[in-house]
């Protein structure tokens, strides 16, 4: 197979693990060790990778590829996206709180108002969590977290993502300082009313 009909991303290849070949992996599943459940794994120019042994290591997966004879062989792939086709994943349509990464990018993001503010760039994962990275206005890329609070609605039929844009970090609160600026005498401090003593 050179290439997939509709490829959904389901790791990325890490930093060699040792001198026999083994890989740091990135797994996107809900179950890492189950990256080896779904047959072999795809690159974007077609090769194929058929996993043989796989072991869990703090946050990601230690993975032998049938293909990857040697650390030099390992460093190679380091930073290389794996695919399958989505035939190949479960039909999981009674989960609406599970979502795959491809059905999130490209969507439209709408705020409270429901006008149409961006579209979802990617979606990234640096350890504390998933994380949308939304285009602004055509160019501004910005960070927001994926979580209930900051994106209450997604509509994969409707194609759109409908954020909270405080809850997510696009708009300051009330007590928020816009600038940065230094401390205003006339601005109530953050905390209780009656922290730093009384007025």
């Amino acid at each position: 197979m050179s290439k997939l009909n509709n490829p959904v991303q389901m790791a990325v290849i890490g930093a060699p693990h040792g001198i026999k070949g083994e890989l740091r992996v990135k797994a996107f599943t809900a179950d890492p060790l189950a990256l080896g459940d779904y047959g072999p794994l795809f690159t974007k120019d077609g090769r194929s990778f058929e996993i043989i042994d796989i072991r869990p290591a703090n946050t990601v997966v230690v993975v032998r590829f049938k293909q990857v004879k040697d650390r030099n062989a390992a460093e190679a792939l380091t930073g290389t996206e794996l695919f399958v086709d989505r035939s190949a994943l479960p039909d999981d349509e009674g989960d609406d709180s599970e979502f795959y990464h491809a059905d999130l990018v490209g969507l439209t993001v709408r705020d409270e108002t429901g006008a149409e503010i961006g579209k979802v760039a990617a979606v990234q994962n640096f350890g504390g969590g998933d994380i949308l990275e939304l285009t602004l206005g055509g160019r501004k890329q910005v960070l927001i977290p994926f979580t209930q609070a900051a994106v209450p609605v997604i509509d994969i039929e409707g194609g759109f993502i409908g954020i909270d844009t405080l809850a997510a970090g696009l708009v300051e609160g009330e007590d928020d300082d816009p600038d940065g600026e230094d401390f205003d005498s006339e601005r109530r401090p953050r905390g209780p009313r009656n922290a730093g003593g009384s007025r």
